[in-house]
């Protein structure tokens, strides 16, 4: 068991769902599915986003970058766990994997932050909404959605900082479909327990602060809605929230699994199931979730879909 050189010519073999063969074509089949419905719906909501004027609102506004996030994300991870669990090649360079933790890293905290700015888009709308468009004024929607791309950034830069810099042992072998810190963590030759310690406050800092806002805008949210009197109004403000909510509770329940648990306690074999729910089900889920119930995007998607009929 001696230590290799992290340098980019050094393989890693990324283990993958090989413990359960039986299971590797029904998963390869699965998230094949999911994965081309991922890229269908959320390019679909993109592109109504895009082209119908209105739709051309701060809510859309944000949905649309939170569509570009989990197409982005996904496509991070799952081609490789499709190869992967194809047999063709089970292995990635060590400069591969630093490089799929940082953007997944990236990705992951841009749409913790985004959802923070979503939620607060809704306590404006809700709360104030005689000054909704005073207070989501354009410039101030490109700042917030900027803001989530930046903080993204900076907590994938101090992560990625505080793992590639652990000396690696064993057989180069992850048992995980990607490059996920608990797993990089496991391979290091060194004690971990300050590196450790460091990455649960960067991880609570991105995570719980998140969280916290997001129940505080709900918090007088609610009590915007129990001042309503309208069964109707009850509803629309239930369905455009509720959806929201939900997102937040299936993304950061998962992230938090993985994240804020201490190491030795963390199970490689059920990592990888939590690891499919955010890395394959929840980036396929978000554009049905926000758009089930949704009249507008139904609406423009009917109204495209009717043009471009017409115009053959």
């Amino acid at each position: 068991m001696g230590t290799f050189n992290t340098s980019l010519g050094e393989g890693l073999i990324l283990v993958g769902f090989s413990d359960w063969p039986h299971l590797e074509l029904p998963f390869f089949t699965f998230i094949s599915v999911f994965y081309s419905l991922t890229l269908f719906s959320n390019l679909t909501i993109i592109t109504l986003s895009q082209l119908v004027p209105r739709l051309h609102t701060p809510m859309y506004f944000f949905l649309c970058h939170l569509s570009f996030l989990d197409l982005c994300y996904t496509t991070s991870t799952v081609p490789q766990l499709l190869i992967n669990l194809s047999g063709l090649d089970r292995t990635i360079s060590y400069g591969g994997c630093v490089a799929q933790f940082f953007i997944a890293l990236t990705l992951g905290g841009t749409e913790w932050v985004l959802l923070v700015v979503m939620a607060f888009d809704r306590y404006a709308a809700v709360c104030h909404p005689l000054h909704y468009t005073t207070i989501m004024h354009p410039l101030l929607c490109q700042s917030l959605a900027i803001t989530s791309w930046v903080g993204g950034l900076l907590n994938a830069l101090i992560q990625t900082g505080l793992v590639a810099y652990l000396p690696l042992c064993g057989l180069h072998s992850l048992n995980h479909f990607f490059c996920e810190m608990p797993v990089l963590l496991k391979l290091a030759c060194e004690d971990t327990r300050g590196t450790e310690a460091n990455l649960f406050v960067a991880g609570a800092i991105i995570l719980v602060v998140p969280v916290a806002l997001i129940l505080g805008f709900y918090a007088h949210i609610a009590q915007a809605v129990l001042k309503i009197k309208s069964m109707t109004g009850h509803r629309k403000v239930l369905g455009t929230c509720g959806s929201h909510l939900l997102v937040v509770c299936l993304f950061y329940g998962s992230a938090m699994y993985t994240y804020l648990q201490p190491m030795g306690s963390y199970s490689e074999s059920e990592g990888k199931f939590v690891a499919l729910f955010y890395t394959v089900i929840s980036p396929m889920l978000n554009p049905l979730i926000y758009t089930l119930k949704n009249k507008d995007v139904k609406r423009a998607l009917w109204n495209v879909l009717w043009r471009d009929s017409i115009s053959r």
